[in-house]
C-alpha cells in the first residue's frame, strides 16, 4: 500500500472533504492534525472527532461508502501519506488485515464521536479544553503549537470569552503558556488531571483495539 501513497505537506486550514462530496483521496497523516466537523444549518459547526499520526480520514471507504459525511478542515500542518481512493479500497479488497484494521479504527472513531457529544453537554469548558489540547499534542507529537482563542472557540461549539477564561485559568496552574497564537503544554501529568474523563475513555478504547 506504501508503493501506492504518495507523501504531501498539508496546509493549515486546507479543506480536504466536505459533506456529500466523493471522496476522491485517503489521508494518513504524519505530523498534521485534521479536524471533524459537523455541519450545523449548512456550515461547518462544532469539531466532533480529530485525526492525526493514531489514525487516518477516509476509513468510510472500507465499508464501501465513497461520500464523505463531515467537513474535514486541517488544524495542524504538516506531513501526511495520501492514497487515491481507487488505490485504497483495491488494497482492502486484497488485504483481509488491513480490512479489519480499518473496521476497528472505524470503531475507535465512532467511539470518539459519542464521547464528544456528551462531553459538549455535560462538560464544562476548561476540563473540555484540557482534553482539546491534550488530543492536538497526541497528534502532532510536540508540545507546542500554534492556535488561536477564535479557533478553539469554533471547535469546542463556545463563546470566546469561555476559551480566554478556561486557557487564562490553565496558564495560571502553569499547565501552559499561551502567547499571541503560540501555545506550549507545560505539564503533561497536570493537563491530564484537568481534564474530564473522555480523554482517559477514548485512549483506552484505542489502546484495547489497536495498539
Amino acid at each position: 500500500m506504501l508503493a501506492a501513497c504518495e507523501t504531501i505537506r498539508l496546509r493549515s486550514g486546507e479543506v480536504l472533504c466536505e459533506p456529500g462530496k466523493a471522496i476522491t483521496h485517503a489521508y494518513f497523516p504524519l505530523e498534521a492534525s485534521i479536524s471533524l466537523l459537523a455541519l450545523i444549518d449548512g456550515r461547518p459547526g462544532v469539531e466532533i472527532a480529530m485525526v492525526g499520526s493514531e489514525g487516518m480520514l477516509g476509513v468510510q471507504l472500507a465499508l464501501g461508502v465513497t461520500a464523505a459525511s463531515v467537513h474535514a478542515l486541517v488544524q495542524s500542518p504538516g506531513a501526511a501519506l495520501r492514497i487515491s481512493a481507487v488505490a485504497f479500497r483495491n488494497e482492502l479488497a486484497h488485504s483481509p488485515a488491513l480490512l479489519r484494521s480499518m473496521h476497528h479504527y472505524l470503531y475507535v472513531r465512532m467511539a470518539q464521536m459519542e464521547t464528544s457529544a456528551a462531553c459538549l453537554r455535560f462538560h464544562l469548558i476548561g476540563p473540555r479544553l484540557a482534553r482539546w489540547l491534550l488530543m492536538s499534542q497526541d497528534r502532532i507529537h510536540a508540545d507546542s503549537f500554534h492556535v488561536t482563542h477564535e479557533f478553539l472557540a469554533a471547535m469546542l461549539g463556545v463563546r470566546r470569552e469561555g476559551i480566554t477564561a478556561a486557557a487564562s485559568a490553565l496558564q495560571r496552574s502553569g499547565l501552559i503558556a499561551y502567547r499571541r497564537g503560540n501555545l506550549t503544554v507545560l505539564d503533561r501529568q497536570g493537563l491530564e488531571a484537568a481534564a474530564c474523563g473522555c480523554y482517559a475513555a477514548e485512549r483506552e478504547a484505542y489502546d484495547a483495539l489497536l495498539c
